[in-house]
């Protein structure tokens, strides 16, 4: 008898421990949203999903302008609009100032981990009483948000542990010779590159940020045209194929405001510009809003490695002083690093880096992928 109740005593606690090890495994795997939403019984779960926007209703999803820090919707889809598609996450007061949008706009379009009850809130499905919130890099390992060596394939398998002279070099034979397009085409090119993601009849223009009809492009007052970040004049190569038409530094921007930019270099500090908010000037510099600084010095930084002077192209390099009038120089150096660091890379720029690569040019600007590549080369 004795020896009976010590084996059912045995059997029991690896009932029970094999419960508790089935329960723990099944909160460490995590659903993606659309699993979530199906699951809405009150159960327990961890889901991972990219923060789309805050929730103001069942159906409606705000992307900009947040009031407050108290929900998040996220989706499978860092590009997502259909609300159906997202789960809407209630943020306890332990959790909000860490990833409430109106505290942390920079958020949106990150990848995050969420642990909690699968439940209705806003009468959508949802996750309320959040135990847990992780910030997740691209590769769904937990980072600090700034996706270094987001890019996984073998594309810059050549550049891996280089640094200095020998990294520039390495990423140069892997970007160059890339699929040029004529200057006309670049316009139906950037109504793809540029798409709003909450609106796909506009773009977004660079300096100002509106958002803007993809059919007002033209030469007219509030237009929309296409900008060359380094200034074309910066070695005179105009809009002839190849850096005249390289879609990772043509944005689509106001007609009066590229006018106001000009040649410029870029520098902190002027006088505010009037129509593009948060951008200063004055006459040998150009300050953008803060939140395109780190996409205009990525710009720069790829024009610097993808033109190296060799087959007969120009030598395009990045120095430490502005006013460089036509030489093939482009400043300010310094600056444009604080700016990189600033404005760490966002899911707009990788979107853009996806389009261009698989669609027209089949190359990609390495400091959206590495962005610890600039630190590498320019230290």
């Amino acid at each position: 008898m004795g020896k009976f109740m010590k084996l059912s005593s045995l059997a029991l606690l690896a009932i029970v421990l094999l419960f508790s090890f089935d329960s723990s495994r099944a909160l460490s795997i995590s659903l993606p949203v659309s699993q979530a939403i199906q699951q809405q019984n009150n159960s327990i779960k961890s889901v991972e999903g990219y923060i789309v926007g805050k929730p103001v209703s069942s159906t409606s999803v705000i992307t900009n302008n947040y009031p407050d820090d108290y929900s998040l919707a996220i989706a499978d889809s860092s590009m997502e609009t259909n609300t159906s598609n997202m789960l809407y996450v209630q943020l306890p007061s332990q959790f909000r100032s860490q990833f409430g949008l109106k505290s942390n706009p920079e958020l949106k379009g990150e990848k995050i981990k969420v642990t909690g009850n699968l439940t209705a809130y806003y009468s959508h499905p949802g996750l309320k009483n959040t135990t847990e919130m992780i910030l997740l890099s691209s590769d769904g390992e937990t980072g600090d948000g700034s996706d270094e060596g987001g890019y996984t394939g073998s594309y810059y398998d050549p550049a891996l542990g280089k640094s200095g002279a020998e990294l520039k070099a390495a990423l140069h034979n892997i970007i160059d010779d890339h699929t040029e397009i004529s200057y006309s085409s670049v316009w139906e090119a950037l109504k793809q590159t540029d798409a709003d993601p909450n609106n796909s009849n506009n773009v977004i223009l660079l300096y100002t940020g509106r958002s803007q009809s993809k059919s007002s492009n033209g030469s007219g007052v509030d237009n929309w045209n296409r900008e060359h970040v380094w200034a074309k004049s910066h070695g005179n190569f105009g809009t002839a194929m190849g850096p005249g038409t390289d879609l990772h530094h043509l944005r689509p921007t106001d007609v009066s405001v590229n006018s106001s930019r000009g040649n410029k270099d870029f520098d902190n500090g002027g006088s505010p510009q009037g129509e593009a908010p948060d951008t200063f000037t004055d006459n040998d510099s150009w300050e953008p809003r803060d939140e395109v600084k780190g996409d205009v010095a990525r710009m720069i930084f790829y024009m610097d490695v993808r033109y190296e002077g060799d087959r007969g192209e120009l030598d395009l390099e990045v120095n430490n002083v502005v006013n460089n009038g036509t030489t093939p120089y482009h400043g300010k150096l310094s600056t444009l690093i604080q700016w990189h660091h600033q404005d760490p890379v966002d899911n707009f720029e990788r979107q853009r880096n996806e389009i261009i690569y698989n669609d027209y040019q089949h190359n990609r600007n390495p400091f959206i992928d590495h962005p610890e590549w600039v630190e590498a080369i320019w230290n």
